[in-house]
């Protein structure tokens, strides 16, 4: 199974907050409710749309999707052609998709509280259930995401949790909370690491103070704050992308970390992943289609396409990310120590990630304040 490594989920927290200003002042009004439009918009789909007329242009993270996927779909739907742009973060992406009235882009992988955040503005065309067929391939529970129950303008693509990952051999005390990591142990002392993205940096202060992932209240985010510098000192190092090599090689004795990233299946087998007792989060990535998409047919024909099990299984067995298509993991052989055997119900005891909007800057600024040299 190889591991790549993405920095996918850097928060735009400017991006998305400075999104409604945006379109606020090119003269987009309130946000355009999914149940509004779809009948509207409905009667200029059509459902046997001539797909050679068409084509498609994607942005997605590096490796999310398989290289000849392309190529596949060219031959599978007969589109006219199909070409793939990279993003490295949401923020890319969201600068991609707001920098002008037509991106060009028809669909875009973007993190549920972006998806959200591009609806509400009225950027998203809703899904035409009809044109999707595989959508049946989802489990019941990836219809009731909270930031956009029903998959009425996204359609899920990859879900996990976050936790602490750590070395069972190396931890002298078991390992059960959010504090374990803000306030280490000996045996972890400067060898812990913590995110430092901005809504992932906040969630262990603000879960093991009893607060939502989701606050926008000052009190709680000074409080989180505290807490965090408090921690920064006994830190290794704030790190997003090689916390499952320190872990490896000893470095580190305990980090926080996205599921699909921690080590579990390293063949010495000493490499545990727990969610702390006080709860964590629920993060999906999604499928979504711009509104100003010309292309609109063959979008969905791509998304129904991608959510084909032989398809969708690539990314649990290639990226180590848990798909929230039931069909598709059924496909996927589990290796010894892995945590794709996470079940749905499980994933749905974290707390989505939503969009805060203009609130988002709070946790721009906490970032920033906790991060920075002293």
């Amino acid at each position: 199974m190889s591991r790549i490594r993405f920095t996918r989920r850097l928060p735009a927290a400017v991006a998305v907050a400075g999104l409604a200003l945006a379109t606020a002042a090119c003269g987009g009004g309130s946000s355009t409710s999914s149940e509004g439009t779809t009948a509207a918009a409905a009667d200029q789909l059509k459902p046997n749309a001539d797909l050679s007329q068409q084509t498609l242009q994607v942005t997605v993270w590096d490796g999310y999707t398989p290289k000849e996927l392309p190529g596949k779909v060219k031959e599978k739907l007969k589109v006219k052609d199909m070409k793939i742009g990279l993003h490295a973060t949401n923020e890319e992406a969201m600068q991609k998709l707001t920098a002008s009235g037509d991106s060009g882009i028809d669909v875009a992988f973007v993190s549920g509280q972006y998806a959200q955040a591009l609806n509400e503005q009225g950027l998203l065309e809703p899904i035409h259930a009809e044109l999707i067929p595989n959508l049946a391939n989802l489990y019941p529970e990836a219809t009731q995401l909270s930031y956009d129950k029903g998959n009425k303008y996204s359609v899920p693509y990859t879900w996990g949790t976050t936790g602490i990952c750590y070395r069972s051999d190396l931890a002298k005390t078991p390992v059960t909370s959010w504090n374990d990591l803000l306030k280490p142990p000996a045996w972890a002392e400067k060898k812990v690491t913590m995110m430092t993205t901005e809504r992932w940096l906040a969630l262990p202060a603000l879960k093991a103070l009893g607060y939502s992932v989701n606050t926008d209240k000052d009190e709680e985010i000074a409080k989180a704050k505290e807490l965090l510098l408090a921690a920064k000192p006994h830190l290794l190092a704030y790190d997003d992308t090689t916390f499952g090599e320190k872990l490896v090689s000893g470095e580190a004795a305990m980090v926080e970390a996205w599921d699909g990233w921690c080590p579990t299946t390293d063949e010495k087998q000493n490499i545990k992943f727990v969610v702390p007792k006080e709860g964590s989060d629920l993060w999906v990535d999604t499928m979504v289609i711009m509104k100003t998409s010309k292309n609109k047919e063959a979008a969905h024909a791509l998304i129904n396409y991608i959510l084909d099990p032989e398809i969708h299984s690539w990314a649990a067995a290639n990226i180590n990310y848990k798909v929230p298509n039931k069909a598709a993991m059924e496909k996927v052989e589990v290796p010894k120590g892995s945590l794709l055997g996470i079940k749905p119900a499980e994933l749905l005891d974290g707390e989505a990630i939503i969009d805060l909007g203009q609130a988002s800057t709070k946790f721009t600024r906490l970032q920033t304040e906790v991060t920075a040299q002293s």
